[in-house]
């Protein structure tokens, strides 16, 4: 009990201290993560000490759990798929939560199949599938988790430009998920008003082959219909990324004041990414979040974890491959 409790502590001060440092980390949830668990194993030792039979309800209790959690995540995640594919088409970016449930059914049964098979080099490829998805589910868990936190700590109003990171038009019309950041920037630049500053908005996004103009064009025109100046507004229209996005905004505020303060604005589904990729493009900044739409929210979700993970792909390929290395050995 005190060794958990002990490692729970060790591992929330080195969180501490990661995220005074820089709070645009994902060790940082890496690190959250591992103080939790550590803490809840210290929970299931103190309720041992004073009641064993409580402390083996509660862990056949969470044994019970995962299998019912697996099923429930399975179903949500098909049913949203096919919201997503009636809501927003039959894009691949939209198959996400779809093919996330279908997998987990899939695993499931193939597991059941191998069991019953009792052949083994199914069992050495389903011991390979279970301990790389354990993995990544835990990388998943830790960007969730830190991605839930990030969201809810509150940035410096101190702010001299508001980048809002474009997205996609339909035609010329800014679309919901669009409205949603603009909307959000309107706030903060408001708040900042009141508070007796007078921040820059930079409208950051270029043109898509589907677009009648660049994204930061309509972006401006609807923050000027909504009462901001246009004297207040900055147009990025270059950019076709995220990462450009940033560097080609910073470069319009390093020209007029090299020693900027901005808040980055975006979806809060894409805000911690957001503020990872940032902070690899040594911008300064933090994120905040606007809302959307629910049924958008796993699917988007999922292609985030996805684009962090290849973000570091090398670091992860190399583990899984460990991994599956370890697994295989086991079977030999």
């Amino acid at each position: 009990m005190i060794i958990c409790f002990g490692a729970a502590g060790f591992w929330l001060l080195v969180f501490g201290v990661s995220f005074w440092r820089d709070r645009r980390l994902f060790r940082n949830g890496i690190f959250l993560v591992l103080a939790l668990m550590f803490a809840g194993l210290g929970v299931i030792f103190a309720l041992n000490a004073v009641s064993d039979t409580a402390a083996r309800l509660l862990v056949l209790a969470i044994l019970a759990a995962i299998p019912v959690t697996i099923a429930v995540l399975a179903v949500f995640l098909v049913i949203n798929g096919v919201t997503m594919l009636r809501r927003e088409g039959r894009r691949p970016a939209n198959l996400l939560s779809l093919a996330a449930g279908l997998g987990i059914i899939g695993l499931v049964v193939f597991g059941i199949a191998v069991q019953q098979l009792g052949w083994e080099p199914l069992a050495a490829v389903r011991s390979v599938l279970i301990g790389v998805l354990t993995y990544i589910s835990f990388l998943f868990v830790c960007f969730l988790a830190y991605a839930f936190v990030y969201s809810r700590v509150r940035s410096s109003r101190k702010v001299d430009f508001i980048v809002v990171l474009g997205a996609g038009l339909r035609g010329s019309r800014v679309p919901p998920l669009l409205a949603s950041r603009l909307d959000r920037a309107k706030q903060v630049y408001d708040r900042a008003l009141r508070k007796g500053r007078s921040p820059v908005i930079i409208t950051s996004g270029g043109q898509g082959p589907d677009e009648d103009v660049p994204e930061s064009h309509a972006m401006a025109s609807y923050l000027i219909d909504r009462g901001v100046p246009a004297d207040r507004l900055l147009r990025e229209d270059k950019s076709t990324s995220t990462w450009e996005n940033l560097t080609f905004s910073r470069e319009l505020m390093v020209a007029r004041k090299p020693k900027y303060r901005r808040l980055i604005v975006t979806n809060n589904f894409h805000a911690f990414r957001a503020a990872l990729t940032a902070r690899r493009a040594k911008v300064n900044g933090q994120v905040v979040g606007s809302p959307t739409a629910t049924y958008y929210w796993p699917t988007a979700t999922i292609r985030e974890f996805v684009a962090i993970l290849y973000t570091h792909r090398w670091l992860n390929g190399a583990i899984c491959l460990l991994i599956a290395a370890a697994a295989i050995s086991q079977h030999l």
